[in-house]
């Protein structure tokens, strides 16, 4: 993988997820690495020396970079079933459970919480991109789980365990998960927290299924990703082969949302996005921007994934949630005096955090 993508973009593109994770010493795990060979054995040591002290999700985290961007071979393809295992360990405890749900095509491993046929909750539905795998973000369904939410998350089609392909339907994935769920979960209120790439799937599915009743996304293709041949020619090389590997070539021009389809949406849809982002053109953001009547956006002068304002972007999503389902005061007010303490103080001006009030 290192001869296509550079063990220096893994590293700079690593720096996303290492954070998102809180995976400390990171940066002196990255300064280890000098080949491809090395990324592997190098987070897998990690993670191994990390489980057998019994620190099974920080353990969990290090597998998962093991595996990234993506399986390619028998290493990677080892780092992703010691991912899964270790946090199938840690996670039995404290009430997460694993959920196969049955789609054409195979069926969909999930992770959730704060499921009840006797007391159904408003569900959120917690998707990545497709460099990040369900144990990246199962730890959420926790803060989901005390805020009134049952939680499910999923993995883009093509990425770890999930066997659908992706392609220019992957979208019915969402709907096929809450048919799964309308036993357990108030389906009827489901809200999307769909990451990058399926971002791109929930707008999709919003024009579908009138169950969807909010989207929060971040650094999410809309049209002209997919419509600017230049802009392509341009990305990333680990994004570029990425895709190739999931979907055999870059995504097509059809896969575009129009911009009527937009415009229709009279859900809300909260959306960071990053004014420096590589991966997404910037006229993507402008869309979700202008076209959505109901659009709430926090912009961050940073690269795709806003890796500088991780703690930022996750309160802000967490409070878009609560806001969209009209959740108590209090908790609304504790998140929102939160994410105001932590906002930095050099992104006045370039920061901007648009929430409807109250």
């Amino acid at each position: 993988m290192a001869a296509v993508i550079g063990t220096a973009e893994l590293k700079q593109f690593a720096r996303l997820h290492v954070r998102s994770q809180n995976i400390s010493g990171g940066e002196s795990i990255l300064a280890r690495i000098s080949d491809d060979d090395a990324w592997v054995s190098e987070w897998s040591a990690e993670g191994e020396r990390l489980r057998a002290k019994g620190k099974l999700l920080r353990a969990t985290s290090c597998f998962v970079m093991a595996r990234f961007p993506y399986v390619d071979g028998v290493a990677r393809r080892a780092a992703l079933e010691r991912a899964i295992e270790t946090f199938a360990h840690w996670a039995g405890p404290r009430g997460l459970e694993r959920v196969e749900i049955p789609v054409p095509g195979g069926r969909v491993r999930c992770w959730a919480a704060g499921l009840s046929a006797t007391r159904p909750r408003p569900l959120v539905l917690l998707c990545g991109g497709i460099v990040s795998v369900k144990e990246q973000w199962a730890p959420a369904l926790l803060a989901l789980r005390r805020m009134g939410f049952a939680g499910v998350v999923a993995e883009l089609p093509g990425v770890g365990e999930n066997p659908l392909p992706y392609d220019a339907d992957s979208w019915r994935m969402f709907p096929a998960v809450l048919d799964a769920l309308a036993g357990r979960a108030d389906v009827s209120h489901t809200y999307a927290i769909a990451l990058s790439f399926s971002g791109h799937l929930a707008l999709r599915c919003a024009a579908e299924d009138v169950r969807l009743r909010g989207i929060v996304t971040a650094g999410a293709p809309v049209a002209a990703f997919f419509t600017d041949l230049e802009w392509q020619r341009r990305l990333p090389a680990i994004t570029a082969e990425t895709l190739r590997h999931l979907i055999g070539r870059l995504p097509p021009a059809d896969w575009a949302l129009p911009r009527e389809a937009l415009t229709a949406l009279t859900i809300p849809v909260a959306a960071t996005i990053s004014t420096r982002d590589e991966i997404i053109p910037p006229a993507d953001g402008d869309a979700l921007r202008t076209a959505i009547r109901l659009s709430w956006t926090t912009e961050h002068d940073d690269v795709h994934g806003s890796p500088h304002h991780v703690r930022q972007t996750r309160l802000w999503s967490m409070l878009a949630i609560l806001r969209m389902h009209g959740a108590p005061v209090l908790p609304r007010l504790a998140l929102g005096t939160a994410l105001k303490l932590i906002r930095p103080r050099s992104a006045a001006g370039r920061d901007k955090n648009i929430l409807p009030a109250g």
